[in-house]
């Protein structure tokens, strides 16, 4: 666990390090949570099985290149003033800091699920903001609608990602704004990318208070998820999106989605339930119920009947 090379140098071949995994890893299932739609600037995997990721450290920004070359080793490389600290995070973004020497799922779906999807980690990036702003956009809207704002906001307000001068690096990544450049996108920027005025205020609230957020990373999770959760605008929904792509967390489960509790249901019990029923149904992984409902998702192998048309994608910009 942890990096098996030091540091290669910097330059054009930028700064690389091999990570070793404790177990069999799918990078591609792993890092997905980090990604936000396939056009998503600061999110891509090629066509080689590469994975691209920009991002800001507090060193600065840095574009990420992981890819895995062995069943449980990735080669990570860095570009940009923040590449050291992107580095050091390399071993939590690629799952090799999850632990899951506890999770013993008893005969069931969820053993099964498991057992199909045995490369499948738990994502750390340790960066709070990245992943609070493009869950605020998720809030109670269609998935598509979200995908397509946190993409018109990182071109139009993000950063071109460094990287590579030989043209390997997906066109067009960018890195996601500080959270000063948050703080002050003007509302009529807001409204041209399809975000309502209540999801805006919440991302602004959010970028201001961005430093205490941080470090959420740091404690204790019913003390984070009380800090972050105490933030005007962040709900019980949007906090878990955070715990599980920024800190990790193994545990906390998604509640007041428009889908998740269905697909719980069908998978373990054969109907639809509600958040309640969907708790009481993990109980049994308490500890590990993130990483059951990844597992059983990847698995898939089960299906929820559709009673109802899709949702229709409302035009804030039409207001």
């Amino acid at each position: 666990m942890g990096r098996d090379a030091g540091v290669a140098g910097a330059g054009a071949g930028g700064e690389r390090v091999v990570v070793r995994v404790p177990g069999p890893l799918d990078l591609r299932r792993t890092t997905a949570p980090l990604g936000h739609g396939p056009f998503d600037p600061a999110y891509r995997v090629t066509p080689d099985g590469a994975v691209w990721r920009a991002t800001r450290q507090p060193s600065g920004p840095a574009t990420l290149r992981l890819v895995q070359t062995a069943a449980d080793l990735v080669e990570v490389t860095a570009w940009g003033p923040g590449a050291g600290d992107a580095l050091t995070g390399a071993p939590g973004l690629v799952g090799a800091d999850d632990d899951a020497a506890s999770f013993a799922p008893p005969p069931g779906p969820v053993r099964e699920a498991w057992r199909r999807t045995p490369g499948l980690r738990l994502t750390r990036s340790g960066r709070v903001l990245e992943a609070l702003v493009p869950a605020v956009l998720e809030q109670r809207v269609v998935t598509k609608s979200a995908w397509a704002a946190w993409e018109w906001l990182l071109r139009r307000h993000g950063e071109p990602a460094p990287g590579p001068t030989s043209g390997e690096m997906p066109s067009g990544m960018r890195v996601p704004p500080s959270a000063e450049v948050w703080a002050a996108v003007p509302v009529w920027d807001f409204h041209r990318a399809g975000v309502d005025p209540a999801r805006a205020r919440t991302v602004v609230g959010c970028a201001r208070l961005a430093a205490q957020l941080e470090r959420t990373v740091t404690l204790d999770p019913a003390e984070a998820m009380r800090r972050l959760t105490a933030v005007p605008g962040v709900g019980q929904w949007t906090a878990a999106h955070v715990a599980q792509r920024a800190w990790g967390d193994p545990d906390v489960v998604t509640l007041g989605d428009f889908h998740l509790p269905a697909q719980v249901g069908w998978a373990l019990a054969g109907h639809a339930v509600d958040d309640d029923g969907m708790l009481e149904l993990l109980e049994p992984y308490r500890g590990h119920r993130q990483r059951a409902v990844r597992h059983l998702l990847a698995a898939g192998g089960w299906r929820v009947p559709r009673r109802a048309p899709r949702a229709t994608a409302a035009d804030y910009r039409r207001f």
